[in-house]
């Protein structure tokens, strides 16, 4: 479904357009090492859904969408061992069994990812600015156009009404150390890219950024940050420079590592 350039559809749907659109988590990929983007696009480096990868998407799911969507995409629980009261292990018979009767579709959660992504949605819900932002929108977006001569994708965690804003949920380990890890794991540039593409798509001018994070470990502290202009524009420019390279490179059919030369190291701790 399409509303004024803004397409609803499922996560599947979307992963699966990852192989004819370009995304920020694959542009980051180039950024580190075209080889990596490379070796990921031919799937010779597939992605594994991890623990942690399902239990982030679970938090999206709850926190965002809702508890009716959550349950439609998630199951909890599991077959009891009456012996000893507790569930069977996921690699029993007994738990295959019990996962394919009920599960249908759904990922499964154990009880323990399904009290932290409880705990972690409240704590979202709770923090009063963005309790607010969260008050108008919608969730889970996707935007696509052609951007540099290439077609992009996005997929926005939350995007308020107006097209005013967009929320990005982060977990994280320490609220503390969440600013340095925003420039680590490329969240400024991913927050750029979502920033450009969206006002490609609807005509808009430049939306506020904001960035969500609460921790993953009690106390669960939810903290909220707006990407400023200037960050903005920076990584939009380097972004534009990375996707250009990246047509370079696919001209060529050239993908270096980012390693050929010799480096020095000239300095220690």
């Amino acid at each position: 479904m399409t509303t004024n350039g803004l397409i609803v559809e499922p996560w599947e749907a979307y992963h699966a357009a990852r192989q004819t659109h370009l995304t920020s988590h694959a542009l980051a990929d180039f950024r580190k090492s075209p080889l990596l983007y490379r070796q990921k696009k031919l799937g010779l480096l597939p992605d594994h859904d991890s623990e942690a990868m399902i239990t982030g998407r679970a938090v999206h799911c709850l926190t965002l969408e809702g508890e009716d969507e959550y349950k439609r995409q998630f199951v909890t629980g599991g077959p009891v061992n009456p012996k000893t009261g507790l569930t069977y292990g996921r690699q029993t018979k007994k738990f295959a069994e019990w996962l394919e009767e009920h599960a249908e579709d759904r990922c499964h959660l154990s009880d323990q990812q399904a009290e932290l992504v409880e705990a972690v949605a409240f704590s979202v819900k709770a923090h009063a600015e963005v309790a607010d932002a969260l008050s108008c929108g919608k969730p889970e977006l996707v935007a696509r156009t052609k951007y540099c001569g290439v077609d992009c994708q996005i997929r926005m965690d939350w995007l308020v009404d107006g097209n005013d804003a967009i929320l990005d949920l982060k977990t994280c380990e320490d609220l503390d150390s969440f600013e340095y890890q925003a420039n680590r794991y490329g969240y400024l540039y991913q927050a750029a890219f979502y920033q450009t593409i969206l006002a490609n798509v609807v005509g808009c001018k430049l939306p506020q950024m904001f960035l969500v994070a609460v921790e993953k470990q009690a106390p669960h502290r939810t903290g909220m940050w707006e990407v400023g202009s200037d960050v903005l524009r920076e990584c939009s420019f380097k972004n534009k420079a990375a996707i250009e390279e990246l047509e370079d490179c696919a001209k060529r059919n050239n993908w270096p590592s980012g390693y050929e030369e010799i480096r020095t190291i000239d300095w220690m701790e």
